[in-house]
C-alpha cells in the first residue's frame, strides 16, 4: 500500500506505475480515492470544528443563563442541538469514507523500481545470471515419480484416498533426503546470521490482508470454517505478521530471520495441480528467508538474499538460473523481484524454486510496522520487509534427484547432506 500523501502529490506517477504493470483498469481508481480522501479530510475537519464548537458553546450558554439573557441562551443551545445532529452524521459518514479510502488504496500496486523491465507475464521475465553447469546426461533420466518410486519412496495413489489430487506420501530413502534438506537449509541459514524460527501455520485475516493482495488471497489461502483463521501458503505470513503494530528500535535492524513451516495452497488457475507429479501440489514444506530493514538497506539486502538460494542449490550439485520478474509479473505489493530457477536435465530447462521479494513499506503501511529512529526518537518511519525462499520441498526433490541420478540408477549424495543421512554417499533403488 502505497503512501496516500505521495498519491496526492503525484498522481500521474501512481496512474504511469499502473499503465506499467498492465492494469489500466485500475487508472480510474487514482481519481476515486482523491475524491474520497478529499471528502473524509474535508469531514474530519468538519468533525473537528463542530466538536470544538459545541464544547465553547455550552460552556458560555451557562454564562449566559447567569447574565440573564435568556434568549440567547436558547439560540445558543438551538444551535449546539443542530450542531450535535450534525456531528452524529459526521461520525458514521467518516470512518466509513476512511474505510473506502482504504479499500481502494489497498487495490493500487506500489511503485516498482526504476529498473524493472517491462513486460505484461513471466514470458517476458529476463534472465539475470547462470550458476553451474548445465549438463546433459548421457543417458535417458525418467520422470521424477518414477525415479522416486523407484527407491519406494513415494506414494501418490495412497494420498488421493486420503485426501485427494495434490497430496503425496513420502518415505525411505526419498522421505530422509526430504527432511535431509530442509535441516541442512536450516544451519545454512544460521550460519549465515538468520535466527530460525518455527511460525504459526494458522493466522488471521487482519494478517493476511496486512501481506498480500485480495487476489493472491483468493487464488492461494485455504481458509479455517467457522474461525477468523487461515493456513499460510509460506511462512513469511506469519514471520511479517509477528512484527503487526510494533515500534522497532533502529539499533534493533536487521531482522534477518529463517523459518521453517509446512505450508498450504489451492494451487487456483492455468496451471492447476499436478496430478501425477510433485510440482504443484496443496501441501509442501519449506524454509523461508525474511528480512526487516531500513528503507536505505532494503536493496542490498534483496541482492543478499536472492544469492543466497543460489549458493544453496550450487552445493547441492544443482545448477539454477536467476530471473528478473518484469513488471506485468510482479504481485500488487512487490517493487522488485528475482525468481531463482533450477536445472532440469531431464527436460533441459529451466524451473522455479525460488522467488525473492522486495516489498518496500507496502506491508508494514498495512500492519503498522514502524521504526523508532536512533537519533531522533520521536521520528517513526515504516520498514522495508523482504522474503525469499530458501528451499521447498518436496518440488526440490525433483532436481535434486535429475542432477544427482547415475546411469545405474542410484543418486550420488552432496557433501553437505551426508551428515543428515548417516554419511551415505549415495542411495541404491531398491
Amino acid at each position: 500500500m502505497i503512501d496516500i500523501k505521495f498519491l496526492r502529490e503525484n498522481p500521474d506517477v501512481v496512474r504511469e506505475n499502473m499503465k506499467k504493470k498492465f492494469q489500466d483498469d485500475k487508472i480510474q481508481l487514482v481519481s476515486e480515492v482523491i475524491e474520497l480522501d478529499e471528502a473524509y479530510r474535508g469531514g474530519l475537519q468538519e468533525l473537528e470544528v463542530l466538536r470544538s464548537s459545541v464544547n465553547k458553546t455550552s460552556k458560555e450558554i451557562g454564562s449566559l443563563m447567569a447574565q440573564g439573557k435568556k434568549d440567547e441562551a436558547e439560540l445558543a443551545k438551538s444551535a449546539v442541538s443542530t450542531s450535535k445532529t450534525r456531528i452524529l452524521e459526521l461520525e458514521k459518514e467518516v470512518p466509513e469514507l476512511k474505510e473506502k479510502v482504504r479499500g481502494i488504496m489497498l487495490k493500487i500496486p506500489q511503485i516498482i523500481a526504476d529498473d524493472v523491465p517491462l513486460g505484461k507475464d513471466d514470458s517476458e521475465n529476463v534472465e539475470v545470471s547462470r550458476f553451474g553447469n548445465c549438463v546433459k546426461k548421457a543417458f535417458e533420466i525418467p520422470y521424477h515419480t518414477d525415479v522416486m518410486e523407484s527407491f519406494l519412496g513415494l506414494d501418490i495413489e495412497s494420498a488421493r484416498k486420503t485426501s485427494g489430487a495434490g497430496f503425496y506420501y513420502l518415505k525411505g530413502d526419498v522421505a530422509r533426503v526430504h527432511s535431509a534438506i530442509l535441516s541442512y537449509a536450516r544451519d545454512f541459514m544460521i550460519e549465515r546470521c538468520f535466527e530460525y524460527y518455527v511460525p504459526p501455520i494458522m493466522i488471521r485475516s487482519s494478517v493476511v490482508s496486512g501481506v498480500m493482495s485480495f487476489a493472491e488471497m483468493d487464488n492461494m489461502m485455504y481458509k479455517i470454517e467457522g474461525e477468523d483463521l487461515y493456513l499460510i501458503g509460506t511462512s513469511e505470513h506469519s514471520m511479517i505478521g509477528k512484527f503487526m503494530d510494533e515500534i522497532i528500535p533502529e539499533e534493533e535492524l536487521p531482522q534477518a530471520l529463517t523459518s521453517y513451516s509446512p505450508c498450504f495452497r489451492k494451487e487456483v488457475g492455468a496451471h492447476g495441480i499436478e496430478e501425477r507429479g510433485v510440482y504443484r501440489i496443496h501441501q509442501f514444506e519449506k524454509q523461508e528467508m525474511v528480512v526487516i530493514c531500513r528503507p536505505e538497506d532494503s536493496l542490498e539486502w534483496f541482492e543478499k538474499l536472492w544469492k543466497n538460494t543460489v549458493d544453496f542449490f550450487m552445493s547441492l550439485d544443482i545448477p539454477v538460473r536467476a530471473l528478473e520478474c518484469c513488471s506485468g509479473d510482479l504481485a500488487d505489493l512487490k517493487v522488485k523481484s528475482i525468481d531463482v530457477e533450477a536445472w532440469s536435465p531431464r527436460l533441459e530447462k529451466f524451473f522455479e524454486v525460488g522467488s525473492c521479494s522486495t516489498l518496500g513499506d507496502a506491508q508494514s503501511r498495512r500492519l503498522g510496522i514502524r521504526v523508532r529512529s536512533a537519533e531522533d526518537k520521536n521520528h517513526k518511519y515504516f520498514a522495508h520487509t523482504l522474503n525469499n525462499t530458501v528451499v521447498a520441498p518436496p518440488r526440490a526433490l525433483i532436481y535434486f534427484f535429475e542432477n544427482n541420478l547415475n546411469e545405474d540408477g542410484s543418486v550420488s549424495i552432496p557433501e553437505p547432506l551426508r551428515p543428515y543421512l548417516g554419511g551415505q554417499e549415495s542411495i541404491l533403488p531398491k
